[in-house]
């Protein structure tokens, strides 16, 4: 693709950037065939092909936004699929990713847009915050259908109808392998996942130290920046990565670090980019070192795999004989249990791990199964499905479908997003992947599974 940004344009780096990603777009439209919006709303603009037009005009131009060109691009879920498909390399993510950015300090919205995003940017990343939130919003709930708004009906019917009880392993501190040590890793604990599901943090560290690795919770660390970041609130995200990037830098420069371990795979993305993020900042040495090492849960379970032998792998228990380290009074995990694994599209096309969750499943003994379509976003995309509900509910809906036709016992997924999401309608109970992979090493039976057993 021709760009025409001046010289002087180009001395923004963001600027330089996004020259790079745009003359590296032939526009053949591949990404249109792979992109959610564009198959539910069939708009021309609404595919990355478009809104590359869009960004394009807008950037080369320095013009104030206009709302149709605001509309297109906050309809973009940043699943990032079209990168997984473009022949071209073309990097989305850093161009719409500088878009928002852009978007944001031009672009006057309405009142009712501008107060919705500040509170969600200013609940959401806040566990504490988030918690009471959500108290609000599970009394709030059986008045849903009396808002006016569908965003704030959205808000109210995300809400659990249990909110789980804190949990004391996402305070800092370490926790020792109960296996000879294999490795050193610093778990992001994250935030909305400390107030939406603390099961999934603990069955991860149950499993890594029993794995052979010592689990570190950083002093300081919290949020990635990822919900500010992708409304492009540059400040305020890059604060948070910042607190990150020290805390897991003083563990590096301390006891030292294997990984960053990151079970929360749209965290993970972002983690993974803080060195671009920050690669004209004074952290941006220590922002590359952090996301080097950063990891995905699977990837770190993989590593540990790969030096076990065959027979040594965790299995689920057979004929009612309790699984391994199995806890007194645990339900033994089931030979075969039927797995729909639902590929988050941060996980499958933001990083690029597409076999590992699935490879690690098997080899614990789970039978698993794919939808249709699985490229394809279920419409969470962080706070997605909070601004755009009607687009949201539609991908919800048809992801639903292509999993209930699998006739699947149990849903997987790597993402707390993705996981509320298919919880709100799925038939079945919907848990992580590391869930099953600690219930199959003698972990408890994931609490969803166990709620589905009561039902």
């Amino acid at each position: 693709m021709q760009t025409t940004f001046t010289e002087k344009q180009l001395e923004k780096p963001d600027f330089k950037r996004s020259n790079e990603i745009l003359r590296a777009c032939v526009h053949c439209g591949f990404c249109t065939a792979t992109c959610p919006t564009y198959q539910v709303l069939g708009d021309e603009l609404d595919s990355p092909r478009g809104r590359i037009y869009l960004i394009k005009d807008m950037l080369e131009n320095e013009r104030v936004p206009d709302e149709k060109t605001v509309r297109h691009i906050d309809r973009c879920l940043s699943c990032l699929a079209c990168m997984t498909t473009c022949p071209s390399g073309v990097h989305y993510m850093h161009l719409v990713d500088h878009a928002r950015a852009y978007i944001e300090e031009k672009y006057d919205r309405p009142w009712s847009d501008r107060a919705l995003r500040w509170i969600l940017s200013k609940i959401l990343p806040y566990p504490t915050r988030f918690r009471v939130a959500l108290l609000g919003a599970k009394i709030g709930r059986p008045f849903a259908f009396l808002m006016p708004d569908a965003r704030l009906k959205a808000m109210l019917e995300m809400a659990p109808k249990t909110i789980p009880p804190v949990s004391r392993n996402d305070d800092p501190q370490s926790f020792a392998p109960t296996a000879p040590r294999r490795k050193r890793v610093a778990l992001m604990t994250g935030c909305a996942q400390k107030a939406l599901n603390t099961d999934i943090n603990d069955a991860t560290i149950r499993h890594l130290t029993r794995l052979g690795c010592e689990v570190v919770v950083a002093r300081g660390a919290g949020c990635c920046g990822a919900l500010t970041h992708h409304m492009g609130k540059v400040d305020e995200s890059h604060a948070s990565a910042a607190t990150n990037i020290r805390a897991w830098v003083r563990e590096m420069d301390g006891d030292g670090l294997d990984a960053i371990v990151v079970n929360t795979s749209g965290c993970g993305t972002t983690v993974k980019d803080y060195g671009h993020m920050f690669r004209n900042d004074k952290l941006a040495e220590e922002a590359a070192r952090v996301s080097a090492i950063a990891k995905d849960v699977s990837e770190v379970l993989i590593d540990l795999a790969k030096d076990a032998p065959e027979d040594e792998a965790p299995r689920p228990a057979r004929d009612g004989i309790a699984g391994i380290d199995a806890p007194h009074g645990s339900d033994p995990c089931p030979e075969g249990l039927v797995v729909a694994y639902h590929a988050a599209c941060s996980l499958q096309h933001g990083q690029q791990i597409k076999t590992y969750p699935k490879d690690l499943l098997k080899r614990a003994g789970f039978t698993v199964v794919e939808p249709a379509d699985s490229h394809l976003c279920c419409g969470s995309a962080g706070t997605y499905n909070l601004m755009q509900p009607e687009i949201s509910k539609q991908l919800k809906a048809r992801k639903l479908r292509t999993l209930a036709a699998k006739k699947p016992d149990v849903i997987a997924a790597g993402n707390i997003g993705c996981m509320m999401q298919l919880a709100g309608g799925a038939e079945v109970p919907v848990v992580h992947t590391v869930e099953l992979l600690d219930w199959a090493a003698g972990g408890p039976k994931p609490a969803a599974m166990r709620a589905g057993d009561r039902r």
